[in-house]
């Protein structure tokens, strides 16, 4: 995974802590993250219609949807893709002991392996949360530091 995917949900996590849009620049800003860099994820997650941006002097962005119903694979699938993240190339039919193509009626055991996992990968991501992201923050940061962001992100200048 990209680290645009790590930026991408700090940003969904800290957006679950306000009621009104968000500034790129300050979501950069609070990451310690080139905003430029930021904005890339921001316009993937908005593409991916799990965040809008709202123009105008308040603007800024926002989660389009409860975060209980926003998944960290739909953060990943937006901002890397959704392709898995093996992709088998047919290593077999090459070289001087290559399998001749019309023998590859099956995939091969690397790939099968590589599916299950990628499997495994996509069921695990799916099942958390931004929601459950965000209650762990409160769990490991303690209660009210999401509340001391959304002041942060409300005041003006940090």
């Amino acid at each position: 995974m990209s680290g645009g995917v790590e930026w991408a949900l700090h940003c969904c996590v800290v957006l679950t802590s306000v009621h009104e849009p968000v500034p790129a620049a300050r979501l950069a800003q609070l990451h310690d993250v080139s905003p430029t860099y930021l904005a890339k994820q921001l316009q993937a997650l908005s593409r991916a219609g799990l965040i809008r941006s709202v123009q105008g002097k308040s603007g800024g962005y926002a989660l389009t949807r409860p975060p209980e119903m926003i998944t960290v694979l739909d953060v990943v699938d937006a901002v890397d893709g959704p392709g898995p993240a093996f992709v088998c190339t047919e290593i077999r039919q090459r070289g001087p002991m290559a399998t001749p193509a019309e023998a590859c009626t099956t995939p091969c055991a690397i790939s099968r392996a590589m599916a299950a996992a990628e499997a495994a990968r996509r069921e695990a991501l799916r099942a958390v949360s931004v929601a459950d992201l965000a209650a762990e923050v409160e769990s490991d940061y303690g209660p009210g530091a999401l509340n001391g962001i959304a002041a942060w992100l409300g005041a003006p200048g940090g």
